[in-house]
């Protein structure tokens, strides 16, 4: 299995950064670099890569409106879109959220977790960086997610602690640690969760648990 990935960003080191660290990785093979937003979805389109990772802030055409393009509301075949940035305004967030992208990551949060939403955004998960991931969930409401519905059978207390170390912005492998369980182990129980609960990835999972006070302010 190897992820295709296109790197969109105007500054031509931070691609080469970008692409150091997921080619460091075997799965992981960038296809095609783009400069700015307009070029982003020219290639994006023909190439049809498996995840998308685009910045914000670009030239012609923003990150916005390019998730849009490629992965908004009445896309044909959308592609999965990863938003990299510096910055983690609001509006960036919700707008990059609502148009379809899977991911939310800051350039500043290492390249473990970069490399982890592109392979999140490859399985159809969705990561958003941990330092943006209380602020969101507190104030945005997917449309999508049936956070108000219970599950269609009870919660055990471990995927209770899963859900709730999830909610509170953790990657699978800090939940790993957290718990003293493995990577698999805590991939099965997402999976279970997201099964009981009917909702589609950990995004809404953290949705769901703030808006049903399965996790509070610390």
């Amino acid at each position: 299995m190897t992820i295709n990935v296109l790197l969109a960003d105007d500054q031509a080191m931070v691609r080469s950064g970008l692409r150091f660290i997921l080619e460091d990785q075997a799965d992981i093979r960038v296809v095609a670099e783009a400069a700015d937003g307009v070029e982003a979805i020219d290639l994006a389109r023909r190439l049809r890569p498996d995840v998308c990772l685009v910045d914000i802030r670009m030239p012609r055409i923003d990150g916005i409106e390019v998730t849009r393009a490629l992965a908004g509301p009445g896309v044909p075949r959308p592609l999965r879109v990863v938003v990299v940035t510096t910055f983690d305004l609001d509006e960036y967030v919700h707008g990059a959220l609502r148009c379809g992208a899977v991911g939310f990551v800051l350039k500043d949060a290492g390249p473990a977790l970069l490399v982890e939403a592109v392979r999140a955004a490859y399985a159809g998960d969705a990561l958003i960086s941990p330092s943006v991931t209380l602020r969101l969930l507190r104030h945005l409401t997917f449309a999508a997610a049936p956070v108000g519905t219970g599950p269609t059978r009870p919660l055990s207390a471990r995927e209770t602690e899963v859900v709730r170390a999830i909610a509170r912005g953790r990657s699978n492998q800090e939940i790993g640690a957290e718990l003293f369980i493995s990577l698999s182990t805590v991939k099965s129980h997402v999976s279970g969760i997201q099964t009981k609960l009917g909702l589609r990835n950990r995004v809404e999972i953290a949705a769901w648990a703030w808006a049903n006070h399965v996790v509070g302010a610390d």
